[in-house]
């Protein structure tokens, strides 16, 4: 049967099992738009191209299955390039499909005319351009295999506007059936051989492909071999942080005990993680020039195996399906030697995770423990990047994947965008975005994607007038000589009743577990706005403190 390109397009994507799409509108892909019309994948119509890049993101690390995500040429494109490049570093896989000029007005500066493969090269895994409609199955079917295969990360078609409304009679390309591989009994054996010699052994868990399931096979290996396991930077939903073999993240802000464990471990088995530089404090806790302890690296891309460290054994699968078989090989016929080692890990993630008074009416130490204590299993929080985010890699627990959406890229504005799409896809549990007023500002046009789809979601504005983070390295480096730090606000409340939503101000301690109950009862997004002091810090100092640090160390 002979189709436009766009109904090719979004047969396609049906078969792939797409469940919705992202995108800000444009014409160059208007062929498309009627495609899925037919097929009838809901469209999500957002309010920027980075948020939306960032909502596929999302979607993506909630199901496991590519977010996708269309945009139009030339400034769209350009605009969802900051989300893309979260679905980068997060090892997320995302699907893009970008408008292009006509095929004939190529190489002349056409309007919106961009060089896609020059311009996304290094910010994906691959990029094309299709030239011809019959190939588009074709293109498809790659882009979704790339975007899984190995380490998965994003991928960007770009669709010429006369191939996609032209037609062709081509059949369509079954999805890709994915084969369960385990490790050999050998791989097994490697990794409980490295545990037999070892003394003071530190698991750490990151990257893609975790469930439920491989949380609990993740559990069963730590606890039958004892061992203190740990998560890189904000995969912290990787192990129920209640379980006693949990012991802190490794990350921005990290217990720096965690991270003398971690300086002191004789084996590091590295389960899915690049352990990079924020996981080793800019590897000055491991150094990879000065390997001085053995590693074992369990990582889906061959190729990162051995590019920063040396593995012994390195094993090219994914996690989980390591995990599983270690859970299965059963454990050692007699107490491990390193016990009273992973106790004592345990016990300093219990101290570590003791709220610390910080100044003001307001307090996030209280705002963070009382949201762990009162939110059900269920329930999905997101961040961006500010201060107000070590507040609550320090004080919530984290109960199993898919409950944590946060951008290992350190990406400001991603929580309210990735809160809307965790909302969709999982409509009956409670979703609650951290951001800063600085974060927050950053994509909260939102709110009217949010209002449209009827994402009812909670957002918790931490407001102390600052870029906070970058205000405490500035008083660090540069004391008393404020620059480009201090922020104007609106009533974020007010904002969110003018989009549709709704919202309260909290300005004393006392009113926020009403204002969280009324917020997780409201039918529309609501806006619970932090007037915070300006000097607290989740470092526990203030920034009168860091001050004072940093003209100590001018004057030597």
């Amino acid at each position: 049967m002979r189709r436009h390109g766009g109904k090719i397009l979004a047969d396609q994507l049906a078969i792939q099992g797409v469940e919705r799409v992202f995108s800000v509108p444009g014409e160059s892909f208007l062929a498309a738009l009627d495609g899925l019309y037919d097929v009838g994948i809901p469209n999500v119509v957002c309010r920027h191209e980075g948020g939306a890049a960032m909502m596929a993101e999302a979607h993506a690390k909630l199901t496991g299955r590519p977010g996708v995500l269309f945009v139009t040429r030339g400034p769209g494109s350009c605009n969802a390039a900051s989300g893309l490049h979260v679905a980068r570093q997060d090892s997320t896989p995302m699907v893009v499909f970008v408008g292009q000029i006509a095929r004939s007005d190529r190489d002349r500066e056409a309007f919106q005319e961009l060089d896609y493969r020059r311009f996304f090269g290094p910010l994906v895994k691959w990029v094309a351009e299709v030239d011809e409609t019959r190939r588009l199955p074709e293109y498809i079917s790659r882009a979704f295999h790339t975007a899984q295969s190995g380490r998965p990360g994003p991928v960007v078609l770009a669709l010429p506007e006369d191939m996609l409304s032209g037609f062709a009679e081509v059949p369509d390309i079954p999805a890709r059936v994915w084969p369960e591989p385990d490790p050999t009994p050998a791989q097994v054996a490697a990794v409980l051989a490295a545990l037999d010699e070892a003394q003071r052994p530190l698991v750490v868990v990151g990257g893609p492909h975790w469930s439920a399931q491989a949380a609990a096979d993740l559990a069963i290996f730590a606890e039958r071999h004892d061992l203190p396991v740990a998560v890189s930077f904000r995969r912290q939903d990787r192990l129920d942080n209640r379980h006693p073999n949990y012991v802190g993240d490794l990350g921005v802000g990290m217990n720096p005990v965690l991270g003398q464990r971690l300086r002191d471990a004789d084996l590091v088995i590295a389960l899915g993680t690049r352990l990079g530089d924020t996981a080793t404090a800019g590897y000055s806790l491991m150094d990879p020039a000065m390997q001085d302890k053995r590693v074992v690296h369990v990582h889906p891309d061959p190729d990162e195996l051995g590019r920063v460290w040396r593995p012994d054994p390195g094993i090219a699968l994914s996690a989980p399906d390591v995990v599983a078989a270690l859970a299965r090989a059963g454990g050692p016929s007699a107490p491990p030697r390193w016990s009273a080692w992973t106790r004592a890990a345990r016990a300093d993630y219990e101290a570590w995770t003791a709220p610390k008074p910080t100044p003001g009416a307001v307090r996030m130490e209280e705002v963070v423990t009382h949201l762990s204590e009162t939110l059900p299993e269920t329930a999905v929080l997101t961040n961006g990047a500010g201060n107000y985010a070590a507040f609550l890699h320090r004080y919530f627990r984290y109960r199993g994947p898919g409950t944590q959406l946060a951008p290992t890229s350190g990406s400001m504005g991603y929580g309210f965008p990735a809160a809307i799409a965790a909302k969709l896809a999982r409509p009956d549990a409670p979703v609650v975005c951290l951001a800063g007023d600085g974060c927050f500002q950053m994509t909260l046009n939102e709110m009217s994607t949010a209002v449209q789809h009827g994402a009812n979601i909670v957002v918790i504005v931490a407001n102390n007038g600052r870029y906070g983070t970058i205000r405490m390295h500035q008083e660090r480096k540069y004391p008393g000589r404020v620059s480009g730090t201090d922020l104007a606000n609106p009533d974020f409340p007010a904002l969110a009743r003018a989009y549709g939503g709704d919202g309260v101000t909290v300005t004393d301690q006392a009113a926020f577990p009403e204002a969280l109950a009324q917020a997780l009862a409201a039918d529309r997004p609501f806006v619970i706005e932090l007037r915070l002091d300006p000097e607290a810090l989740a470092t526990g100092l203030t920034l009168s403190e860091a001050r004072a640090l940093g003209e100590a160390a001018k004057t030597g």
